[in-house]
């Protein structure tokens, strides 16, 4: 009964500041629950008001609030893509992308366009899309003056995992020093909304993902290991998503070339942690960190566990 629910609301006419700043308080809502509980609401809760949002797009308005509006809706547009990536649906997540991408540069935004297009190239290389990532990930370099310094950070630890990806580990590590110099000179307060999640939390815990293939052919946790406790200390509750993901990512790095044992303690705590989230992502966590354990299979206590996670996933 309830799935057949509309409401038609008629768009209006013309619109100023005040509906800009209402679209940034629906963004704000929503990627906070995002953060909390994963994609699944967020998206399609999201998705409604994007529609909404959009038409206002073609009302009548100043210049100012016209530029003001298409940056608003498109930050939107990339928190509804980011909550469809999250949960697995790579069409919707695409399509919104894109759409942002086109608000941002309608509205001149310079830093927008960067971070939809670093967050289009973590989906691309989520999908093993190498050539598309770089691509995407240098786009979001051009005239990165316009940038803040904590977007260049940003957007610098994205480039520095696909480049450990790739294995060109000399690289990757040259970028991670770049992006962490940037971050030592960022200044919050000039930063836009879309980057109040990347604090010292977030970066430790991207810049710990991109050094993780190095840490591996190194057959050393280190600097990765190291970067992500700092990550899983830091992170607000706030941010359970982005702890739980630190402490996967931890796990599964002690399980590869660290201590089994200290795995499987950690990988209880995400289980507990995945258990509040709809996040296909965190499923896959899970599942790498299971495909990890197979090498201790013989421990009781990590057998114990994989069981635990194949009990509780479709995804391993």
């Amino acid at each position: 009964m309830i799935e057949s629910l509309t409401l038609t609301v008629k768009s209006s006419r013309r619109v100023g500041w005040a509906e800009v700043k209402q679209v940034k308080l629906m963004t704000s809502a929503l990627a906070a629950s995002e953060n909390l509980y994963g994609g699944g609401m967020a998206g399609e809760a999201g998705a409604a008001h994007l529609r909404w949002a959009g038409r206002l797009l073609g009302a009548r308005a100043s210049t100012a609030v016209e530029a003001g509006m298409f940056e608003a809706v498109g930050n939107l547009a990339g928190v509804v893509a980011f909550s469809a990536f999250d949960v697995g649906d790579h069409e919707a997540a695409a399509r919104c992308f894109r759409f942002g991408l086109w608000c941002s540069e309608q509205g001149g935004s310079w830093e927008l366009r960067a971070a939809i297009l670093a967050d289009m190239a973590r989906q691309a290389i989520y999908l093993g899309n190498w050539d598309e990532a770089l691509s995407l990930i240098e786009f979001a370099q051009v005239r990165a003056d316009r940038l803040t310094a904590t977007a260049r950070a940003m957007i610098g630890v994205v480039r520095a995992r696909l480049l450990a990806v790739l294995g060109r580990h000399g690289e990757a590590r040259a970028e991670v020093g770049r992006a962490d110099a940037c971050f030592a000179q960022r200044q919050p307060e000039i930063d836009p909304p879309w980057l109040v999640y990347y604090d010292e939390a977030e970066h430790a815990g991207s810049s710990a993902q991109a050094l993780i293939p190095l840490a591996v052919a190194d057959k050393q946790p280190g600097d990765a290991a190291e970067r992500l406790v700092s990550a899983i200390r830091a992170h607000s509750d706030a941010y359970p998503r982005s702890r739980a993901f630190s402490r996967a990512r931890l796990a599964t790095l002690h399980m590869t070339i660290g201590d089994p044992r200290e795995a499987v303690l950690l990988g209880r705590q995400v289980v507990d942690d995945a258990a509040m989230l709809h996040s296909r992502r965190m499923d896959q966590e899970l599942a790498k960190l299971v495909r990890a354990s197979r090498q201790h299979r013989a421990i009781p206590e990590v057998a114990e566990f994989s069981a635990l996670v194949k009990s509780g996933t479709t995804d391993v």
